[in-house]
């Protein structure tokens, strides 16, 4: 407060001599200029008295508002910081969370693919053992087959031997001979 008076009687003695200096130029007198500076700082007081106070109240209430923004907006911009970083946190545990998503599907079908293949591995020695039964079983038909064609192609040949050596005597011998091997087991 009294830095403001000592303030305001300053620039009221500055004004004054400056308008004293007019004056003298211009021929005016000391009572005219007293009178001014009476006036003038009677202005002056009663804008202090009925003034100050309100301004340095406002004053005050627009320091403590810059203040108190002040704060706020450093309390904002920690919040901001701290929740920036959760986020950045959060991201990269995301990305982690992603990497083991992806080495875990990796495994999965790394351990489906050893399997598929094993089961692959099972299923082609069960179609090659079945083709090796069915092969064996084609061969012995195809040998069975060879076989009674062979029987018969050699009972063709003994009996066409046979009838070419085969007396008609002996013939009815062979015969008669086989009516009593027939007759004996009949018994």
């Amino acid at each position: 407060m009294k830095g403001t008076i000592a303030l305001v009687f300053i620039c009221t003695v500055m004004l004054a001599s400056s308008a004293m200096a007019a004056e003298a130029a211009h021929g005016g007198s000391f009572k005219d200029w007293a009178f001014k500076v009476i006036n003038f700082a009677i202005l002056v007081f009663l804008i202090v008295k009925f003034l100050g106070k309100p301004v340095r109240n406002y004053l005050a209430q627009r320091k403590e508002l810059i203040e108190k923004t002040l704060r706020e907006s450093q309390e904002a911009k920690e919040l901001a910081q701290k929740a920036l970083q959760e986020v950045e946190e959060k991201l990269k545990l995301k990305d982690k969370e992603i990497q083991e998503i992806l080495d875990t599907a990796k495994k999965i079908g790394e351990q489906e693919k050893m399997q598929i293949i094993q089961e692959t591995e099972k299923l082609k020695e069960k179609i090659i053992e079945q083709a090796r039964t069915n092969i064996e079983f084609e061969i012995k038909m195809a040998k069975d087959a060879l076989r009674l064609e062979a029987a018969e192609l050699a009972i063709q040949l003994s009996e066409q031997k046979l009838k070419e050596k085969i007396t008609p005597e002996e013939q009815t011998k062979l015969l008669q001979e086989s009516i009593k091997i027939i007759e004996g087991r009949k018994n």
